[in-house]
């Protein structure tokens, strides 16, 4: 069983059930089919043998409650199209047949079956511990690793290409990856023949599990490297390259595909997520694709209008203000604003903020004096005045 299993396979139509079937009917149903397909009952006949794998498959998850409950999960999010994106591979190389264990073997673990799938503490998961499983037989997909990088915010609008320091795991210099001592290589596993799976004797029926000799890996280390202990990778802090787009956004996170962490005993790498985080300009906000500006204008240019000269990311233009603007009136200056993707670029809104000034001189109070004797005050405040509101 592979976690692509989990995306491609319906478990309850191989058994002949609903999804709300029982635990009850789930076991019947498997009976039934089990004494159906079983390769004792059907020797020599490739076709039965694969049904009844695929019978103790799906029983082996729909049996366990809480395995049935994250397949019904994955289920729902692949029929949602949650996962319209690439699929683990199949961790066993899609082989046919397996080998026997006793009846002691122990049990597939979930981990095992959902961690090519999801990864385990691979951002947006809330999973932690190891990485991914390899998507090929014999090696381990590396982990995701996560940094932080903070830029200025003219770096972030311009777009830079720099040099992070991440630490993890890398992939051990003295063994290339392999886990193996130079010299030396992985063996077949002898217990499941190299496909990553046993049939275990339960009674009367048997069932598909992972291999516990090669972890389902169908390989396995008889001469470890001696710098890795066979792990194929050792702890290290890398320098990687990373190339962070124009216009990118306080908060981002970005994939640097194949820049994780190294995998295990030859595996492919994890994936590198980069936060960015963006510092404040002294000057300009962001909103979307936006960046906005607060101008200060005196009354006068508010109230007769008036051109300004604002910066901007490649230098001043001029915007105008048109006569009587309010304070709190915003202006739009389109293609001013962050990059887009594609080349385009946001707008620049400019709000204008009317300055009243604290202090003024006797030759400012006697114009605004002059002015204010051609105002009526109480003309302009007469609609809060109940009785003189206009009746509907």
């Amino acid at each position: 069983m592979s976690e692509r299993d989990y995306v491609e396979k319906d478990y309850y139509k191989t058994l002949g059930v609903s999804r709300e079937a029982s635990q009850d009917e789930i076991a019947k149903a498997y009976r039934r089919l089990a004494r159906q397909y079983h390769p004792d009952a059907n020797p020599n006949d490739p076709k039965a043998e694969e049904t009844f794998k695929d019978v103790s498959e799906a029983h082996q998850v729909l049996s366990d409650p809480e395995k049935r409950k994250e397949y019904d999960r994955i289920r729902d999010m692949v029929e949602s199209g949650a996962f319209a994106g690439g699929r683990g591979g199949d961790s066993f190389g899609g082989a046919g047949g397996f080998g026997r264990a006793g009846p002691g073997a122990a049990g597939m673990d979930l981990g095992d079956l959902l961690g090519g799938l999801f990864g385990e503490g691979a951002p947006g998961t809330g999973a932690t511990g190891a990485g991914r499983a390899g998507a090929g037989r014999g090696g381990q997909r590396g982990r995701d690793a996560e940094t932080t990088l903070t830029l200025s915010f003219a770096d972030a609008m311009a777009g830079v290409t720099t040099t992070l320091q991440v630490a993890g795991r890398a992939a051990c210099g003295t063994c290339g990856g392999s886990g193996a001592k130079p010299g030396t290589s992985p063996a077949v596993c002898t217990t499941c023949g190299g496909r990553g799976q046993v049939l275990s004797d339960q009674g009367l029926f048997s069932f598909a599990q992972t291999c516990t000799a090669c972890g389902g890996r169908g390989m396995v280390i008889t001469d470890p490297c001696p710098t890795c202990g066979g792990g194929g990778a050792v702890s290290s802090t890398r320098r990687v390259r990373a190339r962070i787009p124009a216009g990118v956004k306080d908060g981002a996170r970005i994939r640097l595909k194949g820049k994780g962490e190294a995998g295990l005993r030859g595996g492919p790498p994890g994936d590198l997520y980069v936060t960015v985080r963006v510092h404040a300009h002294e000057l300009f906000g962001r909103r979307g694709d936006d960046l906005t500006l607060t101008v200060p204008v005196t009354f006068a240019e508010a109230a007769m209008g008036t051109t300004l000269r604002v910066p901007t990311l490649d230098g001043e233009v001029s915007v105008k203000v048109p006569a009587g603007t309010p304070s709190g009136k915003r202006l739009r200056v389109r293609g001013h604003g962050a990059p887009k993707t594609g080349g385009d670029h946001g707008d620049l809104l400019v709000t204008v903020d009317i300055h009243v000034p604290r202090k003024l001189t006797k030759t400012q109070q006697k114009l605004l004096g002059d002015f204010a004797d051609t105002e009526d005050p109480e003309e302009l405040r007469a609609h809060l005045r109940p009785g003189e509101r206009v009746q509907a």
